[in-house]
C-alpha cells in the first residue's frame, strides 16, 4: 500500500474523544465557577480596601487596592479567554479560539510585572522619608486581604498545574495573599517597635519574590505563542516512542505543539515498509500518545519504505529521524 507524500490520513487524525476530551488525563482544567467566585470576592474586597484606604489616609492600602483591581482585571481576561477557547471551529478559524488562552497567560504576566514595578517604586519612595502607618487598621484590612486572596487562589490550585491561563490567575491571586501577609507581619512588628521603614523594605522583598514566579510565567507563555513543545514533554521521549513501534523504520518532521494552554498536538511522518501503517497501528499510536505524553491532537502520514530494487526512493529518506541499524 503506497501513501501519497501530501496525504495525511484521516485515520491518524483520530482524536478518541467527545468534544471535550482532548488529553485532559494530565491536568484538571479552570472553570466558570472558579473564575466567578475569585472576581466577585476580589472586586467586594477592593471596595472594602480601597474605602479603608481613605478613612484611614494609607497610600500603603490605597497602593493595594489598586493592585488588587489589577488583579481583577487580569482574572476577567483569563475567564473571557477560557470562555473564547471553548467557541466551535469556523471556516475560517478552523481551530476556534483556543490561543487566546495563550495570550490571556502572555497578557496575565505582563500585567502582574507591571504591577510589581508601581509597588517596587512606590516601595523606594518610602525608603527615603518612612511615614507611619495606621496601624490596627492596616493589620485588619491586609488580614482579610490574606483570607480572600488566599481562598481564591485555592480554587485554582490544581487546574494552573496543566494550564497556563489558570497558572496566570493562581499567580496574581498568590502575590496578592503574599502581599497582604507581608503588610499583616510588618503592621504587627511595627506596631510594637514604630520602624516605618519596615512597610517598604517587605514591600520590595515581596515583589521580588512575585517577579521570580512571573517570569517562569511569561517564559513559559511566550514559549507556547511561538509553538515551542510544551515544557511537560520531551520531544526526544517521543521520537524514541515512535521509532520503537513495529514496523517504523524512521522518523521525520515531528512537531509537537499547543494549541491552548490546555491542549497539545503534533504532528509526524512514519517511514514504514508498505502495508504496515494500519488503521488499526495509527489508532494505537494516537492512544498512546494522548496517554503517556497528553497529546490530545495527532496527525501521522505514513510514507512507503522502499524495498530492495525499488529506485523511487532510498531506504530511509531522512537519516537523521530512522532507526539506527
Amino acid at each position: 500500500m503506497t501513501h501519497d507524500p501530501h496525504d495525511h490520513g484521516h485515520d491518524a487524525h483520530d482524536h478518541g474523544h467527545d468534544a471535550h476530551d482532548h488529553g485532559h488525563h494530565h491536568h484538571v482544567p479552570a472553570t466558570g465557577a472558579a473564575f466567578a467566585v475569585g472576581v466577585g470576592l476580589n472586586l467586594a474586597f477592593v471596595v472594602v480596601e480601597a474605602v479603608a484606604g481613605l478613612l484611614a489616609h494609607s497610600v500603603a492600602l490605597v497602593a493595594d487596592a489598586a493592585h488588587n483591581l489589577g488583579d481583577v482585571l487580569g482574572l476577567l481576561l483569563a475567564w473571557g479567554a477560557m470562555v473564547l477557547a471553548r467557541r466551535p471551529p469556523s471556516a475560517r478559524r478552523t481551530y476556534g479560539l483556543q490561543r487566546g488562552t495563550i495570550l490571556a497567560a502572555l497578557a496575565n504576566a505582563v500585567l502582574l510585572l507591571v504591577a510589581v514595578g508601581v509597588v517596587s517604586r512606590e516601595a523606594v519612595l518610602r525608603l527615603g522619608a518612612p511615614q507611619p502607618v495606621p496601624g490596627l487598621t492596616v493589620i485588619a484590612v491586609a488580614a482579610a486581604g490574606v483570607l480572600v486572596n488566599g481562598a481564591s487562589a485555592l480554587l485554582f490550585l490544581r487546574s494552573q498545574k496543566g494550564d497556563a491561563n489558570a497558572r496566570g490567575a493562581f499567580l496574581h491571586l498568590a502575590s496578592d495573599a503574599l502581599v497582604s501577609l507581608a503588610v499583616v507581619v510588618a503592621g504587627l512588628v511595627m506596631w510594637r517597635t514604630q520602624w516605618w521603614w519596615l512597610d517598604p523594605v517587605m514591600s520590595l522583598v515581596v515583589s521580588l519574590v512575585i517577579v521570580g514566579g512571573t517570569w517562569s510565567l511569561l517564559r513559559d507563555a511566550l514559549d507556547l505563542s511561538l509553538d515551542a513543545v510544551p515544557r511537560h514533554i520531551e520531544l526526544p521521549a517521543v521520537r524514541d516512542y515512535l521509532l520503537a513501534r513495529p514496523g517504523v523504520a524512521g522518523v521525520h518532521d515531528l512537531h509537537v505543539w499547543a494549541l491552548s494552554t490546555t491542549d497539545v498536538a503534533m504532528t509526524a511522518h512514519l517511514v514504514m515498509p508498505a502495508g504496515y501503517g494500519t488503521a488499526a497501528f495509527q489508532r494505537g499510536v494516537v492512544d498512546d500518545l494522548r496517554e503517556r505524553f497528553g497529546i490530545g491532537h495527532t496527525t501521522l502520514q505514513i510514507e512507503a519504505l522502499a524495498v530492495e530494487g525499488d529506485a523511487e526512493a532510498p531506504a530511509c529518506p531522512h537519516t537523521e529521524g530512522c532507526r539506527a541499524s
